[in-house]
């Protein structure tokens, strides 16, 4: 969905993408689930492994293992940016935005805080923690989507808002990984149990329906029988609470066909997601040198063009990932050492970061 969807968004000539082609209407409606979908999985997966360790706190390997991957993410957000500008003294405001791989490491660095401060009192507290996350960051989107942040140096109010340009913000994004993280707690609680995997995807599939057709209809209700305004604008703009719909049934569909989808392909595909992100954004973006596919075929293909031309970028980005996995995950490791290297100060704060309890 992912390398799709960026392909065909970037690609696509301006003529196809008009409300009366409805085509794209339902191509771009399943567009919108990829990114909840992404950091959903991201807060699922991270914290089905974190919570499977018996180590509690800052002595759960999961913990220095997330730390250490939120920072890498957030370099490689950056090094993604990154231009050849910078060496004449030139420095694109874009290089500041916060992209996906920004917003995913720093979710992946509070997971860890929240699970070494709140996880000691209780499942169930942190469980609630994670839950309010999602629900609060949600219904007060309205307020804080565009607001300006002027007394934090800009590299790091683009975190808090899009008002300076950044593609995707900490909050409400957060919210998604935050409810992912409350899944797989739930998952681990449950999934010994008799018929777990049978009740499962209905769980999920009717859960996901109400968030789709009555989190609007309830959030207006609750603001005309409370008078509370932030209930009525949530519930007249609420693509949030839908959105989180859409990927709950779409995780019924995959726990559903979970067998049919063991194949050893989809196993390192799933593997390797990173080195994905990174070969496909240099492919069709450019990154350092701007010569990516962005540069020749800008908003300038057909819709048979973008339709093929996706399947194969699809094709060709997994076949390098996957046939030369090694070479990518040593280019990347070393790109990251030599960054932190030649940032003294970031080295600092690295070297004094303690993972062991005091």
């Amino acid at each position: 969905m992912m390398l799709q969807g960026h392909f065909i968004s970037a690609l696509l000539a301006d003529k196809f993408k008009v409300s009366t082609n409805t085509t794209y209407q339902v191509w771009e409606y399943f567009r919108g689930i990829t990114a909840p979908t992404f950091f959903t999985i991201t807060g699922f997966v991270f914290m089905f492994l974190l919570l499977k360790q018996e180590q509690l706190g800052w002595n759960n390997p999961r913990v220095k293992k997330g730390l250490e991957r939120g920072l890498k993410l957030i370099i490689w957000g950056y090094l993604l940016r990154f231009s050849i500008g910078i060496f004449v003294g030139y420095t694109h405001e874009s290089f500041f935005y916060t992209d996906v791989l920004h917003i995913i490491g720093l979710s992946l660095i509070l997971l860890c805080l929240l699970y070494v401060t709140v996880y000691k009192y209780g499942q169930k507290i942190f469980n609630y923690t994670l839950i309010s996350i999602t629900f609060f960051s949600f219904l007060l989107e309205r307020y804080y989507n565009a607001i300006e942040i002027s007394f934090l140096p800009t590299i790091l109010s683009n975190y808090f808002t899009k008002a300076e340009g950044s593609v995707f913000s900490l909050f409400p994004w957060f919210g998604y990984v935050s409810i992912g993280g409350f899944l797989a707690s739930q998952f681990i609680k449950y999934k010994d149990r008799a018929y777990f995997y049978d009740r499962l995807p209905i769980s999920l599939a009717v859960i996901g329906l109400m968030l789709l057709f009555l989190s609007s209809p309830l959030l207006l209700t609750l603001g005309n029988v409370t008078g509370i305004k932030l209930f009525s604008v949530s519930g007249n703009y609420n693509y949030l609470f839908t959105r989180l719909g859409d990927v709950f049934i779409l995780f019924s569909i995959f726990v559903y066909a979970r067998k049919f989808l063991n194949h050893s392909v989809f196993i390192k595909i799933g593997k390797v997601t990173l080195s994905i992100y990174i070969v496909h954004h240099i492919i069709l973006y450019g990154s350092w040198f701007h010569t990516g596919l962005t540069r020749w075929f800008y908003h300038s293909l057909t819709f048979t063009q973008a339709i093929f031309g996706a399947l194969a970028f699809m094709f060709v980005v997994c076949f390098l990932v996957l046939n030369y996995r090694d070479l990518i995950n040593n280019f990347t490791n070393t790109a990251v050492q030599s960054l932190t290297k030649r940032a003294p100060k970031f080295k600092t704060v690295l070297a004094k970061i303690n993972f062991t309890r005091r």
